[in-house]
């Protein structure tokens, strides 16, 4: 794997192929303030389209940074699978086991979740983060601060579904993120740190604690209820123990590192794309024809055959990746703005990305 890095790193970035450099202008043609996409094979390939900042029209930075938001959750459960694979956890542990009383009440009991349901979104337990229904909301709220035991609090105020199907969850990996910290005694970031960033050399990402990000960096926008665009780049994200910053970059090498070996032993890896759900049919119309592992989904190719990724939506920025099965080939686009708030928009940006991943994975 070492050889194979220092040849990558010899060959070095090229100009983008025809079809790259298209999908990328299509994202920014349909709304898309500013879009960053990397394609990574035998070499290196980087569009770029649209502006960084809409006052400015500088342009957008081949390699900025951005917040990952959801594509962070395949990170943790890399930790976890990890942690199973040194005999510290088990996908069948309890929420209780490890957590004490903490989930409880309103017919809530971690004695009847396990790991693997928190991995793979079928624990039951309703989501209540805060969010910003106005523009006035979100310059108001902006900068409150939640710890995970703050969104634990909020979700145990509503009683869990009744039905144990998927249902795409954000407070299950709040709780990992929680349990890793009493197997290991660390924070959960402390540990991915060890396990995942130092070894891969992942020096652009790092948790997002700040309301600003490092530069270099595009600003994001949002719009609100008179659908026009708002800077949203500084504020707080709101579980401010689990979200990530990171580079296209950086995510290509993750996400390779994945497929490729590099993180899990294969019972792990295994587990992850095996123990696979059907999404529940919202989410299937924005993905027809995917499931969902244990932090990972698994979506159809183009030109046939399957892939791997995990998006991501937070803070007015958009991610999408995907990696081959044998992590020879990935790909990853960054969206600074959001179409929309209407599910037209959000159909309409998950099509254009998802071209995009395709044909850069098919070619």
């Amino acid at each position: 794997m070492r050889i194979l890095a220092l040849v990558m790193a010899m060959i070095g970035t090229a100009a983008p192929t025809p079809q790259l450099t298209r999908d990328t202008a299509a994202i920014h043609a349909a709304g898309v303030t500013g879009v960053q996409a990397r394609a990574v094979g035998v070499r290196t390939e980087v569009a770029t389209a649209g502006v960084a900042s809409l006052p400015s029209k500088r342009p957008v930075p081949s390699n900025g940074y951005f917040r990952i938001a959801s594509t962070g959750k395949t990170f943790k459960a890399v930790v976890v699978l990890q942690l199973v694979a040194e005999g510290r956890l088990s996908l069948d542990d309890t929420v209780e086991r490890w957590l004490p009383g903490l989930i409880k009440g309103n017919g809530n009991d971690g004695r009847k979740i396990t790991i693997r349901q928190l991995l793979q979104h079928t624990h039951g337990l309703q989501d209540d983060f805060p969010d910003f229904a106005t523009e006035a909301d979100f310059y108001r709220h902006r900068f409150d601060r939640y710890t995970s035991a703050d969104l634990v609090a909020r979700t145990l105020r509503h009683e869990p579904r009744t039905d144990t199907g998927w249902r795409y969850s954000n407070i299950g990996y709040v709780l990992l993120g929680m349990i890793i910290k009493e197997a290991t005694g660390h924070d959960w970031y402390d540990e991915l740190r060890q396990r995942v960033i130092r070894p891969l050399g992942l020096h652009h990402t790092r948790p997002d604690r700040s309301p600003a990000l490092p530069n270099p960096h595009a600003q994001s926008y949002q719009p609100f209820e008179k659908n026009r665009l708002i800077d949203v780049t500084e504020q707080v994200i709101n579980d401010l123990d689990g979200s990530l910053v990171s580079t296209t970059a950086d995510l290509n090498e993750f996400f390779r590192a994945l497929f490729d070996g590099r993180l899990l032993k294969p019972a792990q890896l295994t587990e992850m794309t095996t123990n696979l759900s059907d999404l529940d049919p919202v989410v299937a119309e924005l993905m027809p024809d995917s499931q969902y592992g244990l932090g990972i989904f698994k979506r159809p190719l183009p030109c046939g055959g399957e892939y791997w990724g995990h998006g991501g939506g937070d803070g007015g920025f958009i991610t999408e990746t995907g990696v081959t099965t044998d992590g020879r080939r990935s790909a990853v686009v960054s969206m600074s703005s959001v179409l929309g708030r209407e599910w037209a928009d959000a159909l309409r940006q998950q099509k254009l990305a998802d071209q995009l991943i395709g044909n850069a994975l098919c070619r």
